[in-house]
């Protein structure tokens, strides 16, 4: 299906974005973005995925806000190295379907408790192009699934909750990823103490006038 005009003419600035991030994307993964957006705003329209409606909106609040965890993601993984993601609450996709339509070598499994926003995410992995991608409807705590090297969420829970409800999922060595607004210092401070946040990364997204930060996290041994 071609993308609405009001979604094509944001190429320049998602590129722009992009290199400022220090992301070299390709043409290719560039209209993978793109439909992803156009495919966001169609269901939007109808299943309410997210709250940001205009197309320019939810270029920088979501998928730029996203681009952003990839440097640091790809720090910690390696660029090129095969791993298991899982992106728990993923919603519209954020930020499992942005970050299988740019590391391909990445598998990224999107879990949520709504049935439509699962039901996103497997259509938006066909339409896309992206067999990596898989949208499963389930509470996280009860998914059946193989071991994962990252668990990801975005707005999730609380940091306590988060982990709480994940570890199971967590492979030996493995890491959570938290994506915050300001630093979450009072939800730090509820962590059991057998959980060690190894790093609070400060990000800066292009375009968006507000804080955001990573919360790395593991397991103490």
């Amino acid at each position: 299906m071609p993308r609405p005009e009001a979604v094509d003419t944001l190429r320049p600035r998602l590129v722009e974005a992009a290199q400022a991030l220090g992301l070299a994307l390709s043409a290719e993964q560039v209209d993978t973005l793109l439909d992803d957006l156009a495919l966001l705003q169609r269901w939007n329209g109808t299943y309410n995925l997210t709250a940001v409606r205009e197309p320019a909106q939810m270029l920088t609040q979501h998928l730029v806000d996203c681009l952003a965890v990839l440097p640091p993601l790809r720090r910690h993984l390696g660029e090129h190295r095969v791993a298991r993601i899982l992106d728990v609450g993923s919603g519209g996709g954020l930020p499992g379907i942005v970050i299988a339509a740019t590391c391909p070598s990445y598998d990224v499994t999107c879990v949520d408790t709504v049935g439509k926003k699962a039901a996103f995410i497997r259509q938006a992995a066909g339409e896309l192009g992206l067999p990596q991608l898989h949208g499963e409807h389930a509470r996280v705590e009860q998914l059946k699934a193989a071991p994962f090297d990252l668990v990801t969420s975005r707005a999730f829970a609380s940091l306590a909750d988060f982990v709480r409800l994940t570890r199971q999922h967590l492979k030996p060595g493995g890491v959570w990823m938290a994506m915050k607004g300001k630093p979450p210092d009072a939800e730090q401070a509820e962590l059991p103490p057998d959980i060690d946040v190894f790093h609070v990364e400060p990000l800066n997204v292009p375009g968006l006038d507000a804080e955001r930060c990573l919360v790395w996290m593991r397991p103490r041994t």
